[in-house]
C-alpha cells in the first residue's frame, strides 16, 4: 500500500507537520483529518478507494504521529484550525472536500465555520458538540497506558478494546502510532502529557455548537451503529442544526467507523460525494 501514497513534511506556524499525499494530481482535493491519539494512517482504508477521483492529503496534527509535539501545549481545536488553514494555504488547495473522525471531526467543523468559503463538501465522523462522558473515558483508559514491553501486546491490549478489528488490521494501523524507547519497551507517539486522560488540552466539543449553526455546505454526518461516543439522539440534534445535511448509520462500526467497516463507511461517503 505504501506505493499509493508519499511521505512529506512541511513547517506550518513554527512546526512540522507530517502528511500524506494519496494524489492524484489534477483531481479536487480532500482532506482527511483524524481523530485523538491516532494518526494520519486512519485512513488508510480509505484513501486508496478514492484517491482515483480526488488529491487526498491525510495529516497527522499537532502532537500525533510524526508531526510535532506543541511547546506550549496548545492543542485547542481553534489553533489546530488555524493548523489546517495554514497546511490548505501552503498547498495551495482550491475549494476542497474535508473529512473530520473525532477529535478531527471537531477540527473540521470549527474549520468550516471560520473558511466557509474553502470548504465544498463536509463529512462529520462520530462526533458532534454532544459526546458521550462515558465514550469518552473508554477512550482514554486505553490511551492511559505509557509503556509496555513489547510491540505484541499493544496489539492484544488494542484487539481487547475493539474487537472488531483483527489483530492484522491493529498491527498495520498502530506501527505508526508507536515507538520503542531506548530501554526496549513500546510506547505511543503521541502527546500523553498534554493530550491523554485527564488533560485539559481544550480539543472537546466545549462551544461546539455556534460553530455547527454557521456550516451551509453539503455535509455528510456518518455514525457507527454501535458508538459509545454520539448517540442517536445527539447525531439527530446536529443533522437537524445543519441545513443542508444527511445522517448515515454505518452499522457494525463503533467510533472510528472508517476502520471498523470499511465497506460500509465508504459506501456511505461515495454515494453522498455522488
Amino acid at each position: 500500500m505504501s506505493n499509493l501514497y508519499q511521505d512529506h513534511m512541511l513547517t506550518l506556524r513554527g512546526l512540522r507537520f507530517h502528511y500524506l499525499d494519496w494524489g492524484s494530481e489534477g483531481k479536487p482535493p480532500f482532506v482527511l483529518l483524524h481523530g485523538g491519539a491516532q494518526t494520519a494512517h486512519s485512513w488508510d482504508d480509505f484513501a486508496p478507494v478514492v484517491r482515483g477521483d480526488y488529491h487526498v492529503y491525510a495529516l497527522d496534527q499537532r502532537g500525533h504521529g510524526d508531526s510535532e509535539w506543541a511547546a506550549d501545549g496548545d492543542y485547542s481545536r481553534q489553533t489546530q484550525c488555524e493548523d489546517v488553514a495554514a497546511f490548505v494555504s501552503a498547498l495551495q488547495l482550491a475549494p476542497f472536500i474535508l473529512a473530520g473522525l473525532s477529535m478531527g471531526g471537531i477540527n473540521a467543523i470549527t474549520f468550516t465555520a471560520r473558511y466557509p468559503e474553502k470548504v465544498r463538501a463536509l463529512v462529520i465522523v462520530d462526533v458532534g458538540p454532544e459526546i458521550e462522558i462515558q465514550g469518552r473515558e473508554n477512550i482514554q483508559q486505553f490511551t492511559r497506558i505509557d509503556e509496555l514491553d513489547s510491540f505484541e501486546a499493544f496489539i492484544e491490549r488494542a484487539h481487547r478494546f475493539n474487537p472488531r478489528r483483527s489483530p492484522e488490521n491493529l498491527r498495520q494501523r498502530l506501527s505508526h502510532n508507536l515507538k520503542q524507547l531506548p530501554s526496549g519497551r513500546w510506547t505511543w507517539k503521541f502527546d500523553q502529557k498534554r493530550l491523554g486522560a485527564g488533560s485539559r488540552s481544550g480539543i472537546g466539543p466545549e462551544g461546539l455548537w455556534e460553530d455547527v449553526r454557521k456550516i451551509h455546505c453539503p455535509t455528510l454526518i456518518i455514525r457507527g451503529g454501535e458508538s459509545d461516543i454520539l448517540t442517536p439522539e445527539a447525531a439527530n440534534r446536529l443533522q437537524a442544526a445543519i441545513p443542508n445535511s444527511r445522517l448515515t448509520v454505518v452499522p457494525g462500526a463503533g467510533h472510528s467507523v472508517m476502520g471498523d467497516n470499511p465497506p460500509g463507511f465508504n459506501a456511505a461517503v461515495q454515494e453522498f460525494l455522488s
